[in-house]
């Protein structure tokens, strides 16, 4: 008897603290996405593999947040048919800071893609307080067409461009893919495919009817639902939306649930959506990918399965 009521005593103190570890994790991942906002750019150029040179600044627009770096692999002349690859990927910040060469951005991923022959394009965007989400994302499909267009002129192949962002880069991203309508007006062509890193905005409304939520949430989408909607993934999601790789952080208690519901949704109307769960950090979700690891290789696979 002394026994029993021991384990039930341990079995109750668990499950009491269960919830509250549970939401000072969520806290620990919502205050990583707060100092990813914060990110400054980096004080110098990332480093790149032997031979990989950098075309930086290119101008997609007017203003000069309208600007995308480009780094090309070595030996781009002699590209086999039908041209290089490319990976368009948008930084984070929470809508209102971070800055297309951040610390973790480039160096990982150029050293792994760039000598297999990728090009790698950094973008970035007007932000918040000036520039909505949804315009925010009017920049990526801008950037993409710019891309497209001068895919030749860099031995690259403007039908082979896959968006990749992180955080509300990943938002932004996963945005345009979903939207055909942002990448028509735009100009440019669909993209091949979008990778989203642990975006915690995939369906804005719900979200945003949350009683606790960061507030560079609110900060970002405001309080009219009808721009929620127009800023939801979710919501804009069409039959000719691009094939989609959702990754998120098992560490957060509203990533990977939203993935999986807008998997659901794709389902439904014929779209590829794969969900990669990961037991890592908001931050390590882009900081880590490059680097030798099982979740570098499931990200290629899908990458390379959408360039046969």
């Amino acid at each position: 008897m002394h026994t029993f009521l021991l384990r039930f005593g341990l079995l109750f103190l668990v499950s009491c603290n269960a919830v509250p570890m549970a939401k000072a994790q969520g806290f620990r991942e919502r205050l990583e996405e707060a100092r990813e906002a914060s990110r400054r750019p980096a004080a110098t150029p990332p480093v790149l593999p032997a031979g990989a040179r950098a075309l930086r600044d290119v101008a997609y627009g007017s203003d000069p947040r309208q600007r995308f770096d480009v780094y090309l692999p070595a030996q781009t002349r002699n590209a086999p048919a039908p041209g290089a690859p490319i990976l368009l990927f948008v930084h984070g910040g929470g809508w209102e800071n971070g800055n297309k060469d951040n610390p973790g951005v480039v160096e990982d991923k150029a050293a792994y893609w760039l000598p297999k022959g990728y090009i790698l394009v950094s973008t970035n965007y007007r932000m918040r307080p000036d520039t909505a989400p949804l315009d925010q994302a009017r920049d990526v499909a801008r950037a993409l067409a710019k891309v497209q267009q001068l895919a030749p002129q860099w031995d690259a192949d403007p039908s082979r461009v896959v968006l990749m962002g992180h955080s509300a880069g990943a938002h932004l991203a996963v945005l345009v893919g979903a939207s055909s309508t942002l990448w028509r007006e735009a100009g440019a062509a669909r993209p091949r495919g979008v990778v989203s890193l642990d975006s915690g905005a995939l369906d804005v409304p719900d979200l945003m009817r949350r009683p606790r939520i960061p507030k560079l949430y609110h900060r970002a989408f405001g309080g009219d639902r009808d721009e929620w909607i127009a800023a939801s993934p979710f919501h804009q999601l069409s039959a000719d939306a691009s094939p989609m790789l959702i990754v998120c952080s098992t560490r957060r208690p509203d990533a990977c649930p939203q993935g999986r519901a807008l998997a659901e949704k794709a389902s439904v109307l014929g779209v590829r959506m794969d969900v990669l769960p990961q037991d890592l950090s908001h931050m390590q979700v882009n900081r880590e990918l490059g680097q030798d690891s099982s979740y570098t290789e499931a990200v290629a696979r899908f990458i390379g399965s959408l360039l046969r």
